[in-house]
């Protein structure tokens, strides 16, 4: 098994486990991270001794709060484009893939983690997590596909508010919006119900498994949707909001948008 910096994997009988490493940062992801975590997935594909996959945060405050700003503020429409789309791919991978991973978010999940969380199977979390998309208070939207994904979780209207005004939810609210499945309330019970649902899982026939994950993904069709909002990242990542909502986060002082 590769060695990662920012990540950990680990296997107990047919499941492999990957926890984003960063605890001092609440698991903020950076591209290595993003690329050490499109290694595991792919490994864990390939490995038939594998039958399910577990993502989740370390620490106790964050499954990932998102992605790392200090990187993010040194974006262009150029390497913004090329930013977007490695996340998507990424993401993508982890939507499209035949075996069953399930998101454990053991705390926040902002920005690029409620992404990631989206991209998943299935999302279960402790009562104490808080989602959101805040990606307009950077003068940015969401770029690794959360546009399409909490769309198609929880509805146009929903996902525009969500997305339009910034707001965090409660993992109740996230439950009854239908953006997880499941509401539990401590990290020893998230454990205990994601292995308890992935063993459900992996039990039954896996060819089966795989193609309920082709035909409901077939059903999203959203190609175009991701491609669209790569784009959008990337201009943003060249207006002078962007530059003010990333210097106001680091600075610790809040922004004064312009609309350029």
């Amino acid at each position: 098994m590769t060695s990662f910096e920012n990540i950990l994997t680990s296997i107990n009988g047919k499941i492999m486990t990957i926890t984003i490493n960063r605890p001092s940062n609440l698991n903020a992801l950076n591209g290595q991270t993003i690329a050490e975590l499109g290694t595991a997935l792919e490994q864990a594909k390939n490995n038939n001794e594998i039958a399910g996959i577990i993502i989740t945060g370390a620490g106790e405050k964050a499954f990932v709060a998102g992605a790392d700003i200090s990187e993010i503020a040194n974006l262009n429409e150029v390497n913004g484009r090329s930013f977007a789309e490695s996340g998507q791919k990424v993401f993508e991978d982890i939507q499209n893939c035949e075996k069953p991973v399930i998101a454990a978010v053991n705390g926040f999940a902002l920005g690029g983690g409620c992404e990631l969380a989206m991209a998943c199977h299935i999302r279960i979390a402790v009562s104490s997590a808080k989602f959101g998309q805040p990606e307009v208070s950077l003068g940015l939207i969401p770029g690794y596909g959360g546009t399409q994904r909490l769309t198609s979780l929880v509805g146009r209207g929903k996902a525009l508010e969500l997305m339009m005004t910034g707001d965090l939810i409660n993992a109740e609210e996230a439950y009854r919006i239908g953006l997880v499945n499941h509401v539990v309330s401590d990290k020893e019970e998230l454990n205990t119900k994601v292995e308890s649902m992935m063993n459900k899982i992996i039990a039954k026939a896996p060819l089966a498994v795989g193609l309920v994950i082709s035909c409901v993904n077939a059903a999203q069709g959203a190609e175009n949707g991701y491609q669209i909002e790569a784009n959008g990242f990337a201009h943003c990542c060249q207006t002078n909001d962007k530059k003010e909502g990333t210097s106001s986060f680091l600075e610790k002082r809040a922004p004064q948008f312009k609309g350029n």
